[in-house]
């Protein structure tokens, strides 16, 4: 019972939180900056991340293929669509939900617990549509634009990693990220992130908006904000493979 009570508190958050900008100047200053903290300060955490992921990839994969009957060359073409199809989305995802995630909902708790919430409401404003809106529109872009950059990188690293490693040439390698390309995996990949990136922003606002108390309970909702997103994005990362690659 105490679940779906929670889940109607945050439908009922989004009915008040999306809607038409009230003030569209103000929205446009607040979505400029979020787009900037969300962006242009992830780039350094997501390259980092992502580059290792795709070097590690293919070490592992190739140390499976050693030995068998399988070419050398699909090793890129099967680092390609895992990191296309999963990591890249994923784990930049989650990357986002503990960088961003806690800090949205650190941010508004913050505003609550120190009564600029309520100042708002007393001046006629939609308190939630103010703090939540500029967010979810910039997260909604700055993250899908960071899993298309880690998609690069996170190929770039399997390069390097094979030609430091010698598991496999370099040409070899990127024949095989060039075979049977299927277009539908960055669709597939950029639903994700879409869909990843309103979970983020929305459960990690709700978590600031109902906080009560002081600079204690701020810390919980950052807390809980980044642990209920990161297990949205898995539950969900389940629901879109089951019904986009098994049709």
């Amino acid at each position: 019972m105490k679940y779906l009570n929670t889940f109607g508190e945050y439908l009922l958050f989004l009915k008040l939180s999306i809607g038409r900008p009230e003030k569209f100047k103000m929205f446009r200053e607040l979505f400029v900056r979020d787009l900037y903290k969300m962006g242009n300060d992830s780039f350094g955490i997501v390259s980092i991340i992502s580059i290792f992921i795709g070097a590690v990839a293919a070490i592992q994969i190739g140390y499976q293929l050693v030995g068998s009957l399988v070419p050398m060359y699909v090793l890129g073409r099967i680092v390609r669509d895992s990191n296309i199809l999963e990591f890249s989305p994923t784990v930049t995802a989650l990357v986002m939900a503990g960088k961003i995630g806690g800090n949205i909902a650190s941010e508004i708790g913050t505003m609550k617990v120190s009564e600029q919430i309520d100042a708002l409401e007393i001046m006629g404003v939609n308190s939630a549509k103010h703090v939540v809106l500029p967010k979810l529109a910039a997260s909604v872009i700055a993250i899908p634009a960071l899993v298309i950059y880690s998609m690069f990188l996170s190929n770039l690293g399997g390069i390097i990693s094979v030609n430091f490693s010698g598991i496999v040439s370099v040409s070899g390698y990127i024949q095989g990220l060039l075979m049977d390309f299927d277009g539908f995996s960055i669709t597939y990949a950029l639903t994700k992130a879409f869909t990843f990136s309103f979970l983020i922003t929305t459960i990690s606002a709700v978590h600031g908006y109902k906080t009560e108390g002081g600079a204690l309970e701020v810390g919980w909702a950052s807390t809980r904000a980044v642990v209920q997103s990161c297990i949205a994005i898995i539950f969900f990362d389940f629901i879109l493979t089951q019904i986009m690659l098994y049709k």
